[in-house]
């Protein structure tokens, strides 16, 4: 059995829906043991009001949790028992395999950083992100591809996008069942010269480093193209990027309902391409790729969009114990180590 410590509290509906989520995977997943971390004065009613089985939850108490509206490094530092930090510290006991939060990306970094500790010779950790493609990847045929990363880290070196390259690869390695992912760096054009010094350096090294299959270099065009599995750029553009992708998808649905409201023709043409539209909502919904990785720590730690609702969170979990259960981080630790020594590092030495 697979145990998840799961953050009920940092989430946008707070413990509702995290509870709610957890009580239905108990059900559905009896190899899966999950950890509410968080006030037990308000998950115990959630938890009286639904069916649930008593063997796969348990409850770890703390009044205390990271908001909104909250300081990541003050919060934790006011509060060193907020529910994210506790979730984090189940994993380092070895109580559980894997951490998952809707909540706040700042505080899951800094609680991951202190309590879990990062893997040797990852310097930044990278926060990665589910994309929807129109090229199916891997022997499953998932309609979407890895980016990574999008804010953890916004000022990266060439070391950094080496490190989020094969940090990528496995994650997408151990999620998909892809053995090779194809991997890419984004930048302003496909020729090896092309883009920032960090990115040409990185190319350098990617392109002779047997660890992973290098694609070269794509643009921002052949992300939602699904030319590669896993992208990899800095937090600052890969944020960007994120944004821009969430909003043509929410423009678009905004443009067919509005249609939909105007003219009887256009209604009766959506209702014919309603099957292609629901499609697209597919690919689109966030909510059934459950979570994405805060990659470049010692264990697997998932996180869910701040809006999760209850199978968000359900399907977050699934994805943190099929990450648990990889050898993604060892792998990653394995290739890393590999890697040759920044001259900056050598003379410090």
């Amino acid at each position: 059995m697979t145990t998840i410590a799961l953050d009920c509290m940092g989430g946008d509906h707070g413990p509702q829906e995290a509870v709610a989520g957890a009580a239905a995977l108990s059900i559905e997943r009896p190899d899966l043991h999950t950890i509410l971390v968080g006030d037990a004065a308000q998950i115990g009613p959630l938890l009286d009001s639904m069916t649930y089985d008593p063997a796969r939850l348990s409850v770890r108490h703390t009044p205390h949790f990271v908001g909104p509206e909250d300081v990541p490094r003050e919060a934790l530092a006011a509060h060193p028992d907020v529910s994210i930090a506790e979730a984090c510290e189940l994993v380092a006991e070895g109580r559980a395999s894997a951490v998952v939060t809707a909540g706040s990306t700042g505080a899951a970094i800094l609680a991951a950083a202190r309590r879990l500790g990062r893997i040797p010779g990852v310097r930044r950790a990278a926060l990665a992100a589910v994309t929807p493609t129109e090229q199916r990847h891997g022997p499953h045929g998932d309609p979407f591809a890895l980016l990574l990363d999008v804010g953890a880290t916004l000022n990266v070196s060439s070391r950094d996008l080496v490190t989020f390259a094969i940090m990528g690869s496995a994650y997408a390695a151990a999620i998909s069942g892809n053995d090779r992912p194809r991997v890419a760096l984004l930048s302003n054009g496909t020729e090896s010269h092309k883009g920032p010094p960090e990115v040409v350096a990185a190319h350098a090294v990617l392109a002779e480093l047997g660890e992973i299959e290098f694609a070269g270099n794509v643009e921002g065009l052949d992300i939602p193209r699904g030319s590669v599995d896993v992208v990899v750029t800095g937090g600052f553009i890969g944020n960007v990027v994120l944004k821009m992708l969430e909003g043509i998808g929410e423009v678009i649905a905004d443009l067919a309902s509005d249609a939909y409201a105007r003219k009887f023709l256009w209604r009766l043409g959506l209702t014919m391409l309603s099957s292609g539209i629901k499609q697209i909502e597919a690919v689109m919904d966030w909510e059934s790729y459950g979570g994405a990785p805060i990659l470049g720590f010692c264990q697997p730690v998932i996180k869910a969009h701040g809006r999760s609702r209850s199978g968000a969170i359900a399907n977050a979990c699934k994805v943190a114990a099929k990450a648990a259960r990889s050898d993604m981080v060892r792998t990653v630790e394995r290739a890393v180590a590999r890697l040759p020594v920044p001259e900056e590092e050598e003379v410090g030495s």
